[in-house]
């Protein structure tokens, strides 16, 4: 069975010749849509509803009182699909309207949504049980223990000269000057890296200035706020030190381990406020030892503690604690490429904090004592055949170890590399 649909012209001045009634001569706009009894729009079918073929019988007409656009004759009369007779200006325009009008109003592509309910239920029956979470795990509860004790020991920083700021979304912008800290003991210093408060230090303040906001967590979890003043910094290991005035029953200070007895494997977490968020913890292990730490100081750290565990901006001058919940390490560094944890993580070691921290305490500053030399790498010393001892490659002219009369390694007019001097002891301890 064939279906036709044909469309009068844009602008009529006859009936349509496919209408089984005349009606007066109308003009019609070509941009002038109209739905009336009146409609110039003309749809045809080939074969009658009995069967037998015939072109009077046109859906629209005043004698059709039930059109129909499609007609089977195995399954009967179809569904309406066309409601109302639409006259359009153009073909274009016809076909358009009736591929939207199928695709919205017939049954076989468009569903309605109704809302079903259930009176015969009741909401108690439909509502799962909701099971208790009964004790942690050993492990679980180990951690959740560390946490608890150790986030009082944890400060957030702000740099007094970098301000959150609200931006037009109405986020709010953590600048890089947020950080961490550690409470290090009960006069209120605060140990955290030279690059939390970086942009305060690059002023040069003096010792006693105020550099940074510094927000302790009360045991009734309130943060207190309170001004973070300068008492000294080192650059070389990306360590500062600051001391607040509060009060000694707020002060809980971190337990401080050993970091030259670590073994690579053993379970670590970090404790800090990463983008501003407050107090989260991370658990990893330990990925290595040794490492150069590329400081955001622009100095390279030696020693460093590599760890799995999640650091991100913010995490900065927190603490990385074994699994006993002493101090390891000052988280300070991590490894991307997008600015965000890879699971590449670095920490200062313990060994070396224990010894920067003291020295700023007390003297503001750290003094090195040193020769001020550079000593040949073991694989390069065992090539030049020297088994024991430093073997001097480079000495500064105005070095100590120059005023000394030390010697380091240099090239004859052959180019043969003449040996310099070989420390094998200092302070008659083999070296």
């Amino acid at each position: 069975m064939m279906t036709q649909v044909s469309a009068c012209n844009a602008s009529l001045q006859f009936p349509c010749p496919h209408r089984t009634s005349s009606f007066p001569k109308q003009r019609f706009s070509r941009r002038q849509l109209f739905v009336d009894g009146v409609s110039s729009l003309c749809i045809r079918s080939e074969s009658a509803p009995n069967g037998n073929n015939s072109s009077s019988n046109h859906v629209g007409s005043p004698q059709s009182s039930s059109p129909s656009f499609f007609r089977s004759g195995n399954e009967g009369d179809m569904n309406e699909v066309i409601r109302k007779k639409v006259a359009f200006a153009t073909r274009r325009t016809l076909l358009s309207s009736l591929f939207i009008y199928y695709s919205w109003y017939h049954p076989s592509r468009y569903l309605s949504a109704y809302a079903l309910g259930d009176s015969s239920v009741t909401v108690e029956q439909v509502t799962p049980a909701v099971l208790p979470s009964g004790p942690l795990f050993p492990t679980e509860e180990r951690i959740a223990q560390l946490f608890e004790k150790n986030t009082y020991s944890v400060v957030n920083i702000f740099d007094v000269t970098l301000r959150p700021q609200l931006n037009v979304t109405g986020v709010v912008e953590i600048p890089e000057g947020n950080g961490s800290g550690v409470v290090w003991d009960k006069q209120g210093h605060i140990v955290t890296n030279y690059h939390v408060i970086g942009n305060s230090l690059s002023r040069n303040p003096s010792p006693g200035q105020v550099v940074a906001r510094v927000n302790i967590l009360a045991s009734d979890g309130v943060q207190k706020n309170f001004e973070g003043k300068l008492v000294g910094a080192d650059r070389a290991k990306d360590l500062a030190v600051l001391k607040v005035e509060a009060p000694e029953e707020l002060l809980k200070p971190v337990s401080v381990g050993q970091s030259s007895s670590l073994k690579v494997g053993q379970q670590c977490l970090a404790i800090g406020n990463p983008f501003g968020f407050d107090h989260t913890l991370t658990v990893g292990v330990l990925s290595g030892l040794n490492r150069d730490i590329f400081s955001q100081t622009g100095v390279t750290i030696g020693g460093g503690i590599q760890t799995d565990a999640a650091i991100n901006p913010g995490n900065s001058g927190g603490p990385l604690l074994d699994s006993r919940g002493n101090l390891i390490g000052i988280n300070t560094a991590i490894f991307t490429q997008t600015g965000t944890s890879a699971g590449v993580g670095f920490a200062i070691p313990s060994a070396t904090v224990t010894k920067i921290v003291p020295q700023l305490i007390q003297l503001g500053k750290v003094i090195r004592v040193g020769l001020n030399l550079v000593a040949a790498p073991d694989p390069v010393a065992n090539q030049l055949n020297v088994r024991n001892g430093a073997l001097i490659l480079q000495i500064p002219g105005n070095s100590s170890a120059s005023k000394a009369g030390l010697q380091p390694t240099t090239r004859g007019f052959a180019g043969n590399i003449i040996l310099g001097d070989i420390i094998i002891a200092v302070d008659e301890k083999p070296e």
